[in-house]
């Protein structure tokens, strides 16, 4: 047997089942977590107590104290740095009132111990715990002074409505036809809040001139209607953003046609292909009509990008969801008391919801042989118009009828394009 195989025999003997591996992670947590503290430790009499060293004897002492003795060990050894804790603050408190250090040090025993039981787990906390110590000014400077106090209480909203909230709301459907599910309903309002946080943070960032248009776009691959609507909550709010919002607003249209070229491909190459003109022609109308909007944008972003004010608002992420589940509500009932007279008919009910949704059941039929790929083209065309009125109805509810009039045009414009293409087929 030769020398390395004898020492993987041994070490396999003496940290049987990956051991080896989990007290590795272990300290390298303890290490990570030490290096950085260390580079803060500062010099002197009033230095901090704990640096590289005790860090990592912390992540090994949990892991090893679990090994040995279980919780009830793991118990008395976190009692005793917290002891340690506490004499090592009363020594530094006058010059450094912060606990960062002192908690740091007792996460990293839990952490060591954790790596034990969950070595993935333990090592991504170990780096996010890294990163919040290494990133102490940045976030100093992003409480205190970039972010207002309704910034700041928006973020914890956001925070609550998705981490608190979210998880209560029962996901099963309730009401007439099944329509309404409570779990999708705030779904939808958690992806208005974020598709509006993100438009807010872009104009901060870079102005209403591109910040509006960056995040209209971006926001068209998640839902063209949310990104309408909360670009019009915002319009409706500061007139001056009002043409930044239009050219993002139509320019989501855009997105939500790249989105769906790749749906088609994804789940039917022919339908694709027949369907390349009726995607391309709408795509360049709402380039050209964004285009107007944006040359006419104001350049002075950077004055406008300057103003705090409210990341999102509530009451229109709310009133947005309702508005789209009222519009799949009256298509429901439509379906229910005159039937299917057709798929056009249809494709056009179920595309006041959602277009993608559409154009996946057509181009499915497409695949199973029961329609031909050139006849695929007029039913997604159909539900992609039946979706325009449903963002024409939230653009004048959310934005008003002066947002609503500026944006309809291009949507007209866009759907006339989209249906002209079936006379260069």
């Amino acid at each position: 047997m030769h020398l390395s195989e004898t020492g993987a025999y041994v070490l396999s003997m003496v940290f049987p089942d990956h051991l080896a591996l989990r007290l590795s992670v272990a300290l390298g947590i303890g290490l990570l977590i030490g290096a950085e503290r260390e580079r803060r430790k500062g010099t002197g009499r009033y230095r901090s107590a704990a640096g590289i060293r005790t860090f990592a004897l912390a992540a090994l002492a949990g892991a090893v104290t679990l090994l040995v003795g279980g919780e009830l060990l793991l118990a008395v050894s976190a009692a005793t740095v917290a002891i340690f804790n506490t004499v090592a603050y009363r020594r530094t408190s006058h010059n450094d009132p912060g606990l960062t250090s002192e908690m740091a040090l007792f996460a990293t025993l839990l952490l060591g111990a954790l790596a034990i039981v969950h070595p993935s787990a333990a090592a991504s906390l170990g780096v996010i715990v890294t990163v919040l110590l290494a990133a102490r000014t940045r976030l100093h400077h992003l409480i205190r002074d970039a972010l207002t106090e309704q910034e700041a209480y928006d973020a914890l909203l956001f925070a609550a409505a998705s981490l608190v909230i979210l998880p209560l709301m029962p996901n099963h459907a309730v009401g007439p036809y099944g329509v309404l599910n409570p779990r999708r309903f705030w779904e939808l309002v958690i992806l208005i809040l974020a598709i509006s946080g993100a438009g807010h943070i872009a104009l901060r960032s870079i102005g209403p001139r591109l910040g509006l248009v960056f995040a209209g776009f971006a926001g068209g691959f998640v839902s063209a209607t949310a990104t309408i609507g909360s670009l019009g909550a915002r319009a409706a709010h500061d007139r001056h953003l009002e043409r930044g919002a239009i050219a993002g607003a139509v320019l989501a249209s855009v997105s939500t046609i790249i989105l769906m070229a790749i749906v088609l491909i994804t789940v039917s190459p022919s339908t694709a292909r027949a369907a390349t003109l009726a995607l391309l022609f709408p795509s360049i109308a709402a380039i050209f009509y964004s285009i107007f909007f944006l040359v006419g944008t104001s350049t002075r972003g950077k004055h406008f990008a300057s103003e705090p004010g409210r990341a999102f608002s509530l009451r229109a992420a709310l009133l947005f969801a309702a508005t789209l589940f009222l519009v799949l509500l009256l298509s429901t009932v439509v379906m229910h008391r005159f039937g299917a007279a057709g798929l056009i008919v249809a494709a056009g009910l179920t595309g006041f919801a959602d277009t993608h949704a559409t154009a996946i059941s057509v181009a499915s039929l497409v695949n199973s042989g029961k329609l031909a790929a050139g006849d695929a083209v007029v039913p997604i065309l159909m539900g992609f118009t039946t979706n325009t009125l449903t963002k024409a109805i939230v653009a004048a509810t959310l934005g008003g009828w002066r947002f609503a009039l500026n944006i309809l045009p291009g949507l007209v414009i866009i759907v006339l394009a989209a249906w002209a293409s079936l006379l260069f087929r």
